[in-house]
């Protein structure tokens, strides 16, 4: 941010995370209660990323290994005769996601906590 900036900065998502960056903004005359107001939106920012980024990844590597079981079950392979990605439809997916979901029930009780 400019040096004359008098506000927060917000940035684009992040890709792992999906959470948009802030550089918080620091007043020059700023008070020990505003520094560690500031310092602890910033610890919740960092452990935000932590989580949605290890989330995230868990979520696309479990996927894929989802999709890979079940086409293998049907005999086929991960990418059709064209080339293209092969897929599931949209009830198969669901499987998928109660599964996760249910997997990870207590990780996003504890987050929400």
């Amino acid at each position: 941010p400019p040096a004359h900036s008098r506000s927060d900065w917000i940035g684009p998502p992040d890709k792992h995370s999906n959470l948009r960056p802030v550089i918080f903004y620091v007043p020059p005359q700023e008070s020990a209660l505003e520094r560690r107001l500031r310092e602890a939106r910033q610890e919740a920012q960092d452990s935000n990323q932590r989580f949605w980024a290890r989330h995230n990844r868990a979520f696309r590597q479990e996927k894929e290994e989802f999709i890979y079981s079940r086409l293998k079950a049907k005999g086929l392979e991960m990418r059709d005769e064209s080339g293209q990605k092969a897929t599931l439809n949209a009830e198969e997916m669901a499987d998928f996601y109660k599964e996760f979901l249910s997997k990870n029930l207590k990780k996003h009780l504890q987050y929400n906590r």
